[in-house]
Order: structure tokens, then sequence, then C-alpha cells
């Protein structure tokens, strides 16, 4: 239902809301992370149910958002890769100026504030991958789990992918703090663990991890010329550098593998897996701006001179 109120009518977007992503980002800090049991059970129970109110309302305003593009995609197989495919070109967030800015013009101080934004927003592939499988079908599973091990370095810690963005953050000297996180950023970390942590999400989770790797490739490899133009060392940037190239084909196989066989076995998915991707990117999109504003001022749409 509408809030027809004065402080819902000024309430920001969620994706906007600074005090609302900064709570969830907490408790999804603290919930997510390893526990032992606690004396007041009833009373931890009560708080998850107040948080978990919270993030599906967050979630379902944000999915209406989506939910007329979504229910136009295909329902086979077939042109439903091809209409997730095409998100590549013509979904939210696309194309942003942004990028190119980045990897010809941005100073040190303002990659290590971009390094700093995508470092706190960053939800951790590997873990939502790996919640996203929980009972998926066979052919599914088998390629989650194949993305889960390139994730996890091939069983090899100097490959794994999370501490190579922490090595990252540790060369660029930035120390990612909730606080001094823009709402978009704590927003995609949010959504993204949101989904992947309630079941009834479970397509759109799906939807949404593929669809970074189908997306990212093309602005990782921006993001690593930039930090090469600025001399931070091959090491350092090895996390852009391995994604730019390693996420194409883990696309490729998430639409063949994933996608396809999911749509194929149960069509009415699509819709769900089209609405978490285009979440997923309208998260970005909503970064992208938010960052340009920040870099050029005004409304962001105008690079510096």
């Amino acid at each position: 239902m509408a809030d027809g109120t004065l402080a819902g009518r000024l309430r920001p977007h969620p994706h906007h809301d600074h005090e609302l992503q900064a709570k969830l980002a907490c408790w999804n800090r603290a919930r997510l992370a390893p526990q032992t049991p606690g004396k007041d059970w009833r009373a931890a129970l009560d708080a998850e149910h107040a948080m978990r109110a919270e993030e599906i309302a967050f979630v379902e305003t944000t999915r209406a958002a989506q939910a007329d593009r979504a229910t136009r995609a295909p329902t086979k197989p077939g042109p439903f890769v091809e209409w997730y495919e095409a998100l590549k070109e013509n979904g939210p967030g696309q194309g942003d100026a942004l990028f190119p800015w980045l990897a010809a013009r941005a100073t040190k101080d303002e990659m290590r504030w971009f390094v700093e934004q995508e470092a706190a927003g960053e939800a951790g592939f590997d873990d939502l991958v790996a919640m996203a499988q929980v009972k998926a079908p066979v052919q599914a599973k088998l390629e989650l789990a194949r993305n889960y091990w390139d994730e996890m370095g091939r069983g090899n810690a100097k490959g794994m992918h999370g501490p190579m963005l922490d090595a990252l953050v540790l060369a660029m000297g930035v120390t990612p703090k909730i606080e001094t996180t823009l709402a978009p950023s704590l927003a995609l970390g949010n959504t993204m663990a949101a989904l992947a942590t309630n079941r009834a999400y479970a397509y759109h989770a799906i939807g949404a991890l593929g669809v970074i790797e189908l997306t990212a490739p093309g602005r990782a490899a921006l993001v690593s010329e930039a930090l090469r133009r600025l001399k931070i060392s091959a090491k350092a940037r090895h996390y852009f550098d391995l994604h730019a190239v390693l996420d194409v084909k883990h696309s490729e196989a998430w639409n063949r593998e994933v996608h396809y066989s999911l749509v194929a076995e149960k069509p009415e998915c699509a819709r769900y897996i089209a609405e978490g991707a285009l979440m997923r990117l309208q998260c970005g999109a909503d970064c992208f701006e938010a960052y340009r504003r920040h870099f050029w001022g005004g409304d962001g749409s105008t690079a510096p001179a």
C-alpha cells in the first residue's frame, strides 16, 4: 500500500536512503558472520523478524520498478537467453560515461575513492553463489559449483578472488566504512544479500549474479586501464585484470548451463530471473550516477573539461 503521508511522500527512494541502507548493511555484516547461540533467542528472533520485514519491503519496492520490463522476457529458453544477453547493451547503466572517464582522466585520489566505494558495496560473490545453488537442479547446480570453484581459486588461496580485491584496497590505502559509503553502493550489496538469503528470491539471485558476469568485463577492463595509468602494481590490480577476461567465459557458461536449463525446466521462472538481473543492473546504474555526481558535480551528466 502506498504511503500517502507527508513523511511517506518525502522519503527518498530506497537506493538513496542512507539511513535504511546503513542499517541493512550493519545487519547483514552481523547476521552473515559465524555466530554462537545466544541466551535470549526469542529477543534475537524478534529483532531478526523486524529486520527481515524492512529488507523485504525494500526488495519489493525495487522489484516493482522492474516488473513490467521483466514480464516481457521470453519464457522459452533460447529466446530468453537472447533477451538476457541483450542486457549487456540495453540494460540499466550499460555504457555509462563514468568508466571511460576513469580510464582516461581520474586522479589517484579519485580512484582511491572509487575503490573504497566499490569495496564497501561488495557482497562476496563466492558466498552469494554458494547460497544461490542450494537445491538447484543438477545442470544449473554443477555450473554454479564450477563458478564457485573459480572464485575460490580452485583450492589455492592465492587465486581466491575476494582476497584479490582486499589486496587492491590495501595497496590503495583505503578503509571502506559503512558510514562513509554512498547509499546506492550499500544498496547494491544489500540487494544481493537479500536475494541470496531469501529463498523466495532464489531465481532473482541467479539472474542478478549472472548479469554481473555478463556486464562486468568491459567496466573491469576500463578500471584496470585507470589503475595501470596511475602505476598501480600488476599484483594490486589483478582483481580487475582477471575479471575483464574470466567473466566473459563465466557468462557464456552461466547462460548456457544455468539460465537455459532453468527456463527449459520451469518457464515461469524466466520472469524472476529477469527481475533479478534488472534489479542488479539498476543498482549499478544508481551507483554510477552517484559516483558521477561526486566526481563531476551538478547532476553528474557532464564530465569536467
